[in-house]
């Protein structure tokens, strides 16, 4: 609920109750590294190291996160939901890079939520140790002021039935006997 009162230049919540300090260095380190699905593609090549489940929850999670990726692009496109006015506060301007495009949904949150439900539903318990990081990612998109709340709660629902499309497609693309 927004506050009655302007807050002070770079203190506290402002009338969105969004932040406007500088976040902590590993919120705006992380943002960064969830660029471009970076952060996704080594987090694959760890699971990938050995055959077995977790290497297919890799892939899963790779061919997830693409398309949830290119389904964020392609929302955006048609959206143009203007970002938070937010280019001269303290933790906007903490971003390693300034975001351009228009903020629905966020393709940060939609690629980490994309890639978290392929890898889960392939590898529960490995899908259950990248949640936290995936929601972490979600929460520096928010701290950083890079998008509003609902940017990145559209974003992680487009994201996971992204992730479910894909993990259900191609568990029936490697059911033997097909």
């Amino acid at each position: 609920m927004p506050s009655e009162m302007s807050p002070r230049a770079g203190d506290g919540p402002d009338e969105n109750d969004l932040p406007v300090t500088r976040p902590a260095w590993p919120v705006t380190a992380l943002s960064a590294a969830a660029q471009g699905g970076l952060l996704w593609v080594l987090i694959a090549g760890v699971l990938a190291w050995r055959p077995g489940p977790r290497r297919r929850a890799a892939a899963r999670g790779l061919v997830a996160g693409a398309a949830g990726m290119a389904c964020g692009h392609a929302v955006k496109a048609v959206v143009r939901r203007p970002r938070p006015p937010a280019q001269s506060l303290p933790a906007h301007r903490a971003l390693l890079e300034q975001p351009k495009s228009s903020a629905f949904p966020s393709t940060h949150a939609t690629t980490a939520a994309a890639f978290t439900v392929a890898v889960g539903l392939t590898s529960p318990a490995t899908g259950a140790a990248i949640a936290p990081l995936a929601a972490a990612v979600c929460y520096s998109r928010l701290r950083t002021r890079a998008h509003w709340p609902t940017d990145v709660y559209g974003g992680v629902a487009i994201g996971a039935v992204a992730g479910g499309l894909v993990h259900g497609r191609l568990r029936r693309g490697s059911t033997p006997g097909k």
